[in-house]
């Protein structure tokens, strides 16, 4: 059976344990004799261990230069002969304690610091020194570093920052410092702190236990003193003589509250402006002073007096009253002026004051400059009227301005010409008189928008302007609005209306243009045409008789007397040309003049050529009847072309006739023109479809188709288009002037 080891510990406080403590040999109380199957007991030993120690005691901050003595182990199995050795395992064993292997002795080379390491745990054995067999198994102890007081307190911040509102009660919290002691708090009053004021007195004071700060004396005013500085001490030991300490400063600020009013630093302000000053501009500012800060110290300026002249505004980031002009001032009208303006807090705090304490009044007085001012028109502008038909020098009315300031400097007129560069009117200097220099025309103009100038000695320049409205005078007679050139056919019926004919005035009559029609006195008689008044400025022209001649007659000359109605009455004679038609036409032949019918290069294709015969209109009912080219002969022997005059009114030397295709089958005249196609030389070097069509009869106009003609040439004189006016002119162009072609 192993005998345990024994630890003997030396408390190193003040006394040095000596001696160890054994477990004693032989059997005693409680030993117990074990008896075998045999019969033969063996007898049985239960050893009284005797006191083991687990922990040891140990001082920190141990200041000796030896090793410092820590105890000593010693198991039962040592008998002092030097064959057993003690062997130290665990935390810091052989760097911080180390052991005497012969004696046991446990010793710390080190200094320590509980507060870095409160304990260490190591094992313990004894060893044969020769056989190196375990006389005793590990045991386990703990040295324990025991406290002493060496660490002060400590704050957790330093500085502290707070603040409390001024005038606040006696003892209102402002704040609370903390400080820690590393000491260990379970043994003695190392760490036992209570807080004290070093500094701050009788403003602030501390709870020793809490750390609470508090206010120790009423009604603190801002702005008496804003800043302090506190001082708090933490002592530990309860505060006992010979403890450590530590401290930490506090920065208080008084927070402000609206405790004072604003106040206005002088009674009475001065300020001056001229009168010629815009409104909104700046006459002065002034400010009130007020104690308090931030939103405590924000004013607000009114004017108390009922007024419209002047206006005050704040300046919120100055907190300044600014004073501007609302309206023109005059100075010859009133120089000065008195207003009494009021300050008072935005924000009040009704625990100290009533609203009524926090105002104040002052005076503003405000005089008015002398300006040299320009001349002032009595009106911002003028209206005048004039007939167009006034006379030069016409005066057409008068503007009038004075100098606003007290001398009354004489003022002189002129007009500003860049307004009338063609200077129509002109002004009398002295009075102001405006009168006509040029003749006016309504219808050229019927507004002149002018400026007049006042000017003083010292060139003070003034401007109105002038609006001159001219008044209307019948003085244009009515014509027309456009040229009117009617055609009719010589079959036209007596009373057939042939033109709607209308006139304009330039005049403008009040109520609005009457215009009357009728024909002359000398063209009455015989007319072959009338005029019909429509009593809406419109006429109709009429005819008188049925069946007009060209040939006799091709044009008439139809006068119109055009009436106004106005007074003076305007009248004006417009002449109408009617033109007597018989539409001729004829298709020419000008092949050196032909286009080819295919103009693109690059179309070889096959095409379709169209031959473009105007027929006969809505009444013709024959159009392209195929049945008179497959019987020709059905053309009556009478039907001659109608695109040209009949050759029985001409002599047979001059006009060539002929038919192309009488007593012909359809074969042969498809043939035949088969044959000048194929001979033309425009005609394009591949197929095409030459399509023939027989025109109808019946239009007015008649037919311009060559299929019944008389002559293949068709030769005619058509000189007489000219004559027709510009809607035949194309037609003249084209086949007007060919003398040479026809003789040939």
């Amino acid at each position: 059976m192993r005998t345990p080891l024994l630890l003997v510990a030396c408390l190193c406080l003040c006394v040095e344990a000596q001696g160890a403590l054994r477990t004693t040999g032989g059997l005693r109380k409680g030993e117990k004799r074990q008896v075998g199957m045999s019969g033969e007991g063996a007898l049985l030993r239960r050893f009284k261990r005797g006191w083991m120690w687990n922990q040891f005691f140990l001082l920190e901050e141990y200041t000796g230069s030896d090793d410092q003595y820590v105890g000593k182990l010693h198991s039962d199995k040592d008998r002092e002969d030097g064959t057993v050795r003690y062997v130290l395992t665990g935390e810091g064993a052989g760097s911080i304690f180390v052991i005497d292997e012969n004696s046991g002795d446990l010793h710390a080379t080190r200094r320590l610091d509980r507060e870095e390491k409160a304990f260490y745990t190591l094992s313990a054995k004894a060893v044969d020194k020769f056989t190196g067999r375990d006389l005793e198994g590990p045991s386990q102890f703990t040295i324990k570093i025991h406290d002493i007081n060496d660490n002060e307190p400590k704050f957790t911040r330093d500085p502290y920052t707070a603040s409390v509102q001024e005038m606040a009660d006696v003892g209102t919290f402002v704040v609370q410092v903390t400080a820690t002691d590393a000491d260990d708090a379970t043994y003695g009053n190392s760490a036992k702190v209570v807080y004290s004021i070093l500094q701050g007195q009788p403003y602030f004071s501390v709870e020793p236990e809490t750390g609470i700060i508090r206010t120790a004396l009423p009604n603190m005013n801002r702005e008496v003193r804003e800043y302090y500085q506190v001082v708090i001490q933490a002592k530990d030991m309860a505060g006992q003589m010979g403890g450590l300490s530590g401290t930490t400063t506090v920065n208080i600020t008084l927070l402000d509250i609206n405790n004072h009013p604003p106040r206005f630093p002088q009674g009475v302000y001065q300020f001056s402006i001229s009168e010629s000053s815009d409104p909104g501009s700046v006459i002065g500012m002034l400010r009130a002073t007020d104690a308090d800060t931030g939103r405590n110290a924000e004013m607000e300026y009114t004017i108390m007096d009922e007024q419209d002249m002047f206006q005050i505004s704040t300046n919120h980031r100055t907190q300044e009253g600014v004073i501007t002009l609302r309206k023109h001032l005059d100075y010859e009208k009133k120089r000065t002026f008195s207003l009494r303006v009021q300050v008072e807090n935005v924000y009040l705090d009704p625990r100290f004051h009533s609203r009524d304490s926090f105002r104040d009044t002052a005076t503003i007085k405000i005089s008015v400059e002398d300006e040299d001012e320009p001349p002032t028109f009595l009106h911002p502008a003028y209206v005048m009227e004039v007939k167009e038909d006034a006379k030069i020098g016409t005066v057409i009315g008068s503007v009038r301005a004075v100098d606003p300031d007290a001398n009354r400097v004489p003022v002189r007129y002129l007009i500003d010409w860049h307004t009338d560069m063609d200077h129509v009117f002109n002004i009398h200097p002295n009075n102001g008189s405006v009168y006509i220099a040029r003749p006016l025309d309504r219808e050229e103009h019927a507004w002149h928008n002018i400026s007049v100038q006042a000017a003083e000695y010292n060139n003070k320049i003034s401007h109105v302007p002038v609006y001159v409205r001219v008044l209307d005078v019948n003085d244009n007679a009515p014509t027309f609005d456009t040229t009117y050139e009617p055609l009719i056919c010589e079959n036209v019926k007596a009373g057939q209306r042939i033109q709607t004919v209308s006139a304009s005035d330039a005049d403008q009559p009040t109520g609005g243009h009457r215009l009357f029609f009728r024909l002359p006195p000398e063209a009455s008689v015989k007319a072959n045409f009338t005029v019909t008044d429509n009593k809406d400025n419109t006429a109709s022209i009429v005819t008188q008789r049925s069946g007009y001649s060209s040939l006799q007659r091709g044009t008439y000359l139809v006068p119109v007397v055009i009436t106004d109605g106005e007074s003076p009455e305007q009248s004006s004679t417009a002449t109408l040309t009617v033109l007597i038609v018989v539409l001729f036409a004829a298709l020419r032949r000008q092949a050196e003049k032909m286009e080819p019918l295919i103009m693109s290069k690059e179309d070889v294709r096959d095409n379709v050529v169209s031959y473009n015969d105007e027929g006969g209109g809505e009444e013709d009912t024959q159009a392209f009847d195929i049945g008179t080219l497959r019987h020709p002969e059905v053309v009556e022997d009478s039907a001659h072309r109608r695109d040209v005059v009949p050759e029985m009114l001409y002599p047979p030397g001059r006009w060539a006739v002929g038919r192309a295709c009488d007593h012909t089958d359809v074969r042969d005249f498809i043939s035949q023109k088969l044959q000048e196609n194929d001979c033309d030389p425009t005609a394009p070097p591949y197929d095409s479809l030459a399509t023939y069509a027989y025109e109808g009869s019946g239009s007015v106009a008649e037919s311009l188709s060559s299929l019944q003609t008389h002559s293949s040439q068709g030769l005619q004189d058509y000189d007489c288009l000219s004559d027709w006016g510009p809607r035949f002119k194309k037609l003249a162009d084209m086949y007007g002037g060919e003398e040479s072609d026809r003789d040939s």
